[in-house]
């Protein structure tokens, strides 16, 4: 497929120290659905950095199967190779948006 047959719909970025991950909601011209996952990472170069770019395409038949692998493979590490590890320590807190009155009220537009 290529890339001006393609209409991207959503995109979730995950940063993780030197590795990007992208999350890519996409559809063809028949109107079909399938995700791109992206991973980016970065390397020293000379006197700079490069990129280096693995895609994976996950095509909606497959959606369920692959989130059952990911999910059982995340579980046996959590509890059958690493039980006693806090993986909790890698959650980065979530903020919530402010609510509209938390903006105070002496805001004016002119």
């Amino acid at each position: 497929m290529e890339e001006r047959d393609q209409k991207e719909l959503y995109s979730k970025r995950v940063r993780v120290g030197k590795r990007t991950y992208f999350f890519d909601v996409k559809s063809t011209r028949a109107s079909d659905y399938y995700l791109t996952i992206t991973e980016s990472r970065r390397y020293p170069q000379g006197d700079g950095f490069a990129y280096g770019k693995h895609k994976l395409f996950l095509y909606k038949e497959d959606f369920d199967k692959f989130i059952d692998a990911l999910k059982e493979s995340v579980d046996h590490v959590k509890t059958e190779l690493l039980p006693g590890f806090d993986f909790d320590q890698y959650r980065q807190p979530q903020t919530p948006a402010p609510k509209e009155e938390e903006f105070g009220s002496d805001l004016k537009w002119e």
